[in-house]
């Protein structure tokens, strides 16, 4: 049975109403995103996971930042007068982790990396191994090195390392394993690892001395280069020579593209929020459908139904799931059990068309009514031709009755 333009509306104008809303809440968020950076650890964003807040502190202390998101660019700006900050080390592939590496030794700057992860430590910052996460707390610093002496208290944590190199300094402990982390490259160079990107958020930047710390650890030279990487930098893709690997193509540890970051670290942590949100609205949703109904209500047996209500509800079954068939059989079966009495027939022959329709057939005075189509034909092709055989089976049965 084909459904009216009416009933199609009433059961998808939900459904088009909440595509409406999605369109016009994503049309609204480009617009407010449109007008400005908006990134983790951006230096530019004003958000509270955006660092704009320490890289301000920095300019206005005379340090220049520049804002980089290819490899080229990172390693270009590395000097022994700058500091690099690698805001997502986990993200670079095993070919730029190995270049970002040899330029970074041979300028002699400082390096920062942002909660490197075991994908990233071993070419990055040899000698150190990542132990298990811990909460980001506030932590007292625990070692001599004076950034740390001066900023106090911070709020550190994530990350854990373990290190055997011997002119490494371990600052800010969780459960006896360094969340800060300074190792000496040369004379004047250094890497310094942080557990938690935390301290250096804008609604984060007030607390404890995170303030402190951040601007001790990022501004100790003149120059800083907040590296952003990206999945669209052409170095992603390139092996060693520049070229784009093929398989085969490349020799020893440079000649990996693809780096060791699992598929969940290279999508943005928005997008998995956004995930676990749908996630639990779907739930949330099937909880809802399953109790609209409300509980079940206990009724004392035997119940009295009205037959008009028994009636009325099959037949409105039989409409919702097209079945003509057996509608028309229920109605056919029906009409030959009540002509069955009145033309001599037992029930038990009521439903044999060679024992009913004779008898049938004697008690019809018009020869034009075929009783065998009516009694035992096919099945109504539409609802028209459904209704035309109700009205033909009361109308046989009130001439029989009437001869």
């Amino acid at each position: 049975m084909s459904r009216t333009p009416g009933q199609v509306w009433r059961r998808t104008r939900g459904l088009l109403l909440a595509a409406l809303l999605l369109v016009a809440a994503g049309i609204t968020f480009a617009a407010v995103g449109s007008g400005g950076e908006h990134g983790r650890l951006d230096p530019r964003s004003p958000d509270p996971y955006g660092s704009r807040a320490v890289a301000e502190l920095l300019k206005d202390r005379g340090v220049t930042v520049d804002v980089v998101t290819t490899l080229d660019e990172a390693t270009d700006a590395a000097g022994p007068d700058t500091t690099l900050l690698v805001a997502g080390p986990n993200m670079l592939t095993d070919y730029q982790r190995h270049v970002l590496r040899g330029a970074v030794g041979d300028a002699s700057g400082r390096t920062v990396l942002v909660a490197p992860g075991r994908t990233s430590v071993g070419t990055l910052a040899p000698h150190v191994s990542v132990e298990l996460p811990g909460p980001v707390d506030p932590h007292p610093p625990r070692c001599d090195l004076p950034a740390a002496r001066s900023a106090g208290t911070v709020e550190t944590g994530g990350l854990r390392y373990r290190t055997d190199a011997r002119d490494a300094v371990s600052c800010y402990p969780v459960d006896g394993y360094p969340t800060y982390l300074v190792l000496r490259e040369h004379a004047s160079g250094d890497t310094v690892l942080l557990g938690s990107p935390d301290l250096l958020y804008n609604d984060r930047l007030d607390q404890q001395g995170n303030a402190s710390l951040a601007l001790q650890t990022l501004g100790s030279r003149p120059h800083l280069v907040w590296y952003l990487p990206s999945l669209t930098d052409p170095s992603a893709t390139a092996g060693p020579g520049g070229q784009e690997n093929q398989e085969g193509g490349g020799d020893g540890d440079g000649g990996t593209t693809a780096g060791e970051s699992g598929f969940v670290d290279l999508i943005p942590s928005g997008w998995l929020w956004g995930t676990l949100q749908l996630a639990f609205a779907a739930v949330l949703a099937a909880i809802w459908r399953g109790r609209r109904l409300g509980p079940l209500v206990t009724e004392r047996l035997p119940v009295a139904i009205r037959a008009s209500e028994s009636t009325e509800g099959r037949a409105r079954l039989y409409r919702k799931a097209n079945a003509r068939d057996r509608a028309a059989a229920t109605l056919r079966s029906a009409t030959r059990n009540r002509l069955a009495p009145l033309v001599g027939v037992s029930p038990r022959d009521a439903q044999s068309p060679g024992t009913l329709l004779p008898a049938v057939s004697a008690r019809l005075d018009a020869s034009d009514t075929d009783a065998g189509a009516l009694l035992f034909g096919p099945a109504p092709a539409d609802d028209a031709a459904l209704v035309l055989l109700t009205d033909q089976l009361d109308a046989l049965e009130r001439e029989v009755r009437t001869s």
